[in-house]
């Protein structure tokens, strides 16, 4: 396959160029999960420095999501009108100066402003590199492993995160874990030029700025009102934000139908692979990040560890992650990707059987091993899944196809918190709500991480019950979301199987 100043136009394999070029690809994909996980971290330094009121603190910690989930539509359809390559490095160097901002901000508010400009930031990032993958490798298996590599690089980012931010809070300043964002955007922008090649569609029409405004306002309600709805239980704002949201995508996808030049092109959901792979892969992150959600807390409070102990016991399913990441394409090669993902689904299924015994004693080595193997049966998953969604759409959509690929992600993950933790926090109100020591606190009976700090006023006995208590209802409600997450991923396999096998004679189904 030979390079143009315009992309790959001659199909085969791709040349060594390429593949330096998916290493320069895997830096801002790194960087950006490791910007999820370092500010955890950081949190408790940046809130005694600039002093945040409790609202003020949420806006720090969630605006970076919003913006992503809001913005990633528009900054892929951007891509495929003004140039992949293009769009990345100007994310990068707009990624590079708010992280700058952010480490050197005096303020709150200044935080959150540069905050949410790295989110906007980062909504180029992940879109523009999955397309720039779909016009690299154009060789089906080459492009599996190209995809394999890209979701390692994000998995090994959230993996190393709690490590380097550990150890960069241990000597510096909070603002430090943000600065190592510059130095790898840098990297970025003087490598970029050299190795990754341009592409754009050369028919795009110009972008429909009510649109993109439409998107932007629709995801981010949503996002808003699921997020509030994990938090804070049923109530009517949260209810009322997300109809709002719902309500304006349905005039959003209405008026794509209308335009000769849409942010979404529906004409991609018309593929039966691509539909059923973006559906697959929205349950994959649906169950995934409502465990991921749990296992932290599970490890802190239940078992006991300290917040860089629980990052280390974290580093065998980041590990299992990015092995089954770079192994999938290799596996899905010499046996039946239709096989393969169904037998991941069961497989991520095992891991959270697994996980439905861990107990209020604090069972390190149960939370870890299942971790392990849902983390083993879900990344094949995910790169199957995308390495469909990318690569059934034409290579002049690319871009639209990514962005639809990681908004399914965001939407999956939100939902899953929402839905999955809304049941797992009702299950731990209820068991308080008969608590005499839980009476004497509401925060203890909100949430486990309110219970053991309102544990710390009590007298030695009345602290242990009530930590005990929260111990054994925390526990419960992980049990309970863990037994829904295998009977929903067996169903997944199961309706995903009699799909694909109904499909399996048509072309789109072939190159899934």
């Amino acid at each position: 396959m030979s390079m143009s100043p315009t992309g790959l136009t001659t199909p085969g394999k791709a040349p060594t160029q390429c593949w330096i070029g998916l290493g320069v690809i895997a830096l801002p994909c790194i960087l950006v999960s490791m910007d999820m996980t370092v500010l955890n971290l950081a949190v408790p330094h940046l809130a005694a420095a600039l002093s945040p009121s409790a609202g003020q603190l949420l806006w720090i910690v969630d605006i970076y999501g919003f913006m992503v989930a809001g913005a990633l539509m528009t900054m892929g359809t951007l891509g495929d009108r003004f140039g992949r390559r293009r769009l990345l490095l100007i994310g990068a160097a707009f990624f590079g100066i708010a992280s700058a901002v952010a480490a050197f901000a005096t303020s709150p508010v200044q935080l959150i402003v540069a905050r949410a400009l790295l989110g906007l930031s980062a909504a180029t990032l992940a879109p523009s590199t999955l397309s720039l993958i779909r016009n690299m490798f154009e060789d089906e298996d080459e492009r599996r492993i190209a995809i394999g590599v890209w979701i390692a690089s994000f998995s090994a980012g959230a993996a190393i995160g709690p490590v380097v931010g550990g150890l960069l809070l241990e000597h510096f300043w909070w603002g430090s874990v943000f600065l190592v964002n510059v130095l790898i955007m840098i990297v970025l922008l003087t490598l970029g030029p050299l190795l990754l090649p341009e592409y754009r569609d050369p028919n795009a029409g110009r972008l429909d700025v009510v649109s993109a405004g439409q998107s932007l306002v629709a995801a981010l309600s949503v996002v808003w009102g699921l997020k509030r709805l994990a938090e804070h239980g049923p109530d009517a704002s949260a209810a009322a934000t997300i109809v709002a949201g719902l309500a304006l995508a349905a005039v959003f996808l209405r008026r794509q139908r209308r335009l000769a030049d849409p942010i979404v092109d529906l004409a991609l959901f018309r593929s039966p692979a691509f539909s059923i792979a973006l559906a697959v892969n929205l349950a994959g992150f649906f169950f995934m990040f409502s465990i991921f959600f749990f296992v932290p807390q599970y490890l802190q409070l239940v078992v006991g560890l300290s917040p860089l102990e629980a990052g280390l016991w974290t580093l065998p399913s980041g590990i299992a992650f990015i092995a089954g990441s770079l192994l999938s394409p290799a596996i899905a090669a010499k046996l039946q990707a239709e096989r393969v993902l169904i037998a991941a689904l069961v497989v991520a299924a095992a891991g959270f059987a697994v996980l439905t015994q861990v107990d209020a004693a604090g069972s390190l080595a149960v939370a870890v091993i299942g971790s392990v193997i849902f983390s083993l049966g879900l990344t094949p998953v995910i790169t199957l899944t995308t390495d469909i969604v990318v690569g059934a759409a034409p290579p002049e959509r690319a871009g639209s196809a990514a962005a639809l690929s990681e908004t399914s992600n965001e939407a999956g993950g939100t939902l899953g918190i929402a839905v999955l933790g809304s049941i797992a926090m009702s299950v731990y109100r209820g068991a308080m709500a008969g608590e005499p020591a839980a009476a004497l606190s509401e925060a203890a009976q909100a949430t486990i991480g309110g219970a053991v700090a309102a544990a710390e006023t009590l007298q030695p006995k009345e602290a242990e019950a009530l930590v005990s208590a929260a111990r054994d209802a925390f526990t419960a409600g992980m049990q309970l979301t863990a037994g829904i997450s295998v009977l929903g991923l067996l169903a997944t396999a199961a309706l995903a199987a009699m799909l694909l096998r109904r499909m399996r004679s048509s072309p789109s189904c072939q190159e899934a």
